[in-house]
């Protein structure tokens, strides 16, 4: 949730239109060098190695998950489907099977962001699967 957090208060001070400047400036220098580098490619970010097509997915997960921070509280598009459909597919990549909840796309990466805490009932029903949250935050 810190992390949200800090999402809202840097689009709040740069506003929505300087912040989405940023982040189309970086996607398109990100789809650049990918047109670029071979599909089996091995790439260093953050302190990880990805494969060319993880860190594209990653990178899609993370605007997505970064939509869904700053519609906290406020009424505004969701993100696309087919963000949420990879996302999905990303989040029970990392939990290693297809999540048991009946969770629609967007709580899911809530969920499995760390965004909102998992409740009693929904820890029972991951089972072990339970102590693997947040996937990532």
């Amino acid at each position: 949730m810190e992390h949200a957090d800090f999402v809202r208060r840097m689009t709040a001070a740069l506003g929505g239109r300087e912040a989405g400047r940023w982040w189309k400036e970086t996607s398109e220098a990100v789809l650049r060098a990918a047109v670029a580098t071979p599909a089996g490619a091995v790439l260093a970010t953050q302190g990880h190695r990805l494969r060319l097509p993880d860190l594209l997915g990653t990178l899609a997960v993370e605007a997505t998950v970064h939509h869904l921070d700053l519609l906290l509280g406020v009424q505004g598009p969701s993100p696309a489907p087919l963000a949420l459909t990879v996302s999905r597919v990303t989040l029970d990549g990392l939990l290693g099977a297809s999540c048991p909840c009946d969770w629609d796309d967007a709580t899911y990466l809530k969920k499995g962001t760390g965004r909102e805490e998992l409740t009693a009932e929904e820890m029972s029903r991951l089972g072990a699967l339970g102590a693997r949250f947040p996937l990532f935050s």
